[in-house]
This record gives structure tokens, sequence and C-alpha cells, in this order.
């Protein structure tokens, strides 16, 4: 099944970004890219779900499957084809932008590998759902929801790419299967963040040990559990703080899971700068 929608270059174009081209692929093993170098204009990103494809880059072949992809930039020689044994499900998006967008793409180094993979692979792929689905729906109806979802969808792949070398034998079922758990396990440790915290009854949720859920916790989210808690507990706080006017910092404190005050308003100090109840007179409303 072939899902793709192109669109027009917009010259001129008011946006930081805007797609050339959004689809995605699947069952397809005929499906195989050439470009020279200096053919093609704008940058592309094309992501595994899953099956197996390979890219050629650096002189070298690639493997890649889920959670892999490739990121070329302008004007770069392009390779890269589907398995014909195990075809790949493989998604993509083409687009381009002014000097702006370039910098910010060198300026988180995005340059420094041509092949990437995702820490999580579902989130990059619910925000192109939305913009395949956006393109096919509306076309060039909506310009600016279009440009919205493209930089949603470069900025869910640079919050999440990690260099890569390919997943070949390196990847290890297990444990993205262990990964994959923890992942699911962030809204239930969101929602019950200001319940006491023991790590080691979460690692058991995940069926791992505390030092393996530990590591992979860091690789899915770039924090501890610890500091992931510390800041749903805040974020929560932060909301009562403002909603309950009349209730009293140390009530506040014991339900957002601190029962010791000066604990609770070292790290709201700590994460925002402000004590809770400096935070709670710069949004209080004036009287006038």
């Amino acid at each position: 099944m072939k899902r793709q929608t192109h669109f027009p270059t917009l010259l001129d174009q008011p946006y930081f970004c805007f797609p050339e081209s959004v689809g995605r692929y699947t069952d397809s093993p005929e499906h195989s890219v050439f470009r020279e170098a200096g053919t093609l204009n704008n940058y592309n990103i094309h992501f595994v779900s899953a099956g197996k494809g390979f890219v050629q880059a650096e002189g070298k072949t690639y493997e890649l499957r889920r959670g892999d992809a490739v990121l070329h930039f302008p004007m770069s020689r392009q390779h890269y084809y589907s398995s014909q044994d195990e075809p790949w499900d493989v998604r993509w998006l083409h687009f381009y932008g002014g000097e702006p967008l370039h910098a910010y793409m060198l300026g988180r180094m995005m340059n420094r590998s041509p092949i990437w993979r995702l820490r999580q692979p579902s989130a990059w792929e619910e925000r192109h759902d939305e913009l395949l689905l956006e393109a096919e729906r509306s076309k060039l109806l909506y310009p600016t929801s279009l440009s919205e979802l493209t930089y949603g969808l470069i900025a869910e792949f640079v919050a999440q790419a990690e260099p890569s070398g390919g997943s070949g034998a390196a990847s290890s079922a297990a444990s993205d299967d262990a990964f994959e758990r923890i992942v699911r396990l962030l809204p239930v440790m969101q929602a019950e963040a200001c319940e006491p915290f023991t790590l080691e009854a979460w690692a058991a949720q995940a069926g791992v040990s505390t030092y393996y859920f530990c590591k992979l916790f860091r690789k899915a989210t770039q924090m501890t559990p610890l500091e992931f808690i510390t800041r749903c507990r805040l974020q929560a706080a932060k909301q009562w703080l403002l909603e309950r006017k009349e209730a009293a910092i140390g009530a506040i404190a014991r339900d957002a899971g601190y029962p010791s005050i000066s604990y609770f308003n070292k790290k709201f100090l700590e994460y925002e700068g402000m004590t809770p109840s400096q935070y709670r007179k710069l949004y209080e409303r004036s009287s006038d």
C-alpha cells in the first residue's frame, strides 16, 4: 500500500518549514530510490515502522529496522531501498525552509550522522499520522496547519533521535520489549506521581531490575525516574497553587507528595527559580 501527498514548492513562503511531500509505503518490496548528489534540494526523513530496509551512506550499507531512520540533508546523494524478503513499512517526510531551518538543524548537530534511532518510535509515528491525514484531507487549504504539523514532526525527531549505525544484530528483541513496557508506564507514573515513589515497585511493573529500569528510563526520557516524578509533582503543585487559592502551601506540598514543606520549597525553588509563595503571588489577579 502506498499513501503519499505531494505539494508544490512555495517560493518565498513565510513559514519556518513546509512539507514538500509526506507518505507511507507498506508491503512494497520494489521500493528503491537513488538520487545523485545535487539532485534534491530539500531535507528528508525515512523512518522504519516495521520490516527491514537498507540505506547506503558514507560508503557503507546500513540495515534499518523498526525505530531506525535516515536523515538526508539537501543536495546529498541518496540510495535507500526495501528488503525483498521483509518489505519495510516506511514513513517519510520531505521538507524545506529558509536559513533559520538550516541553522536549527546544524545547531542540533543533525548533520553528525545519516543514521538515527528514535527512543520512542510511537510518538513520532503519531505525529506523522497527523500530518499525513491533514495532507490527504485538506491538501493546500490550510498551509499554516501543514507547517505547524511539519515542525512538530521535525521537533519530535530531533528530540528523540540518537546517532546509530543501524539495527542489525545489535538490536535485542528482549531489550526493545522492556523499553516499550517502560514507555507505556509513563502515563501511569505521571498520574500517580504524587503517591509515594518506590523505584522497586515500578521496576517490577516493567519486569526488569531497578538498574535496568533506570538505564532504559533515562534512554526513553533523558532523565532519571525520580526527576520525572519530581517534574510531574511540581506541575501538579503549580496548578493547585493557582486553582486552590485558599489552600495553605503546606497542604499543597503534602498533596503533591512532599510531607516536608521545607523540602517542597527547596525543590520548587530549584526548578522554578522562586518559592511557591512567590509563584502564587506572581500569578495572582489584581484586586483593582
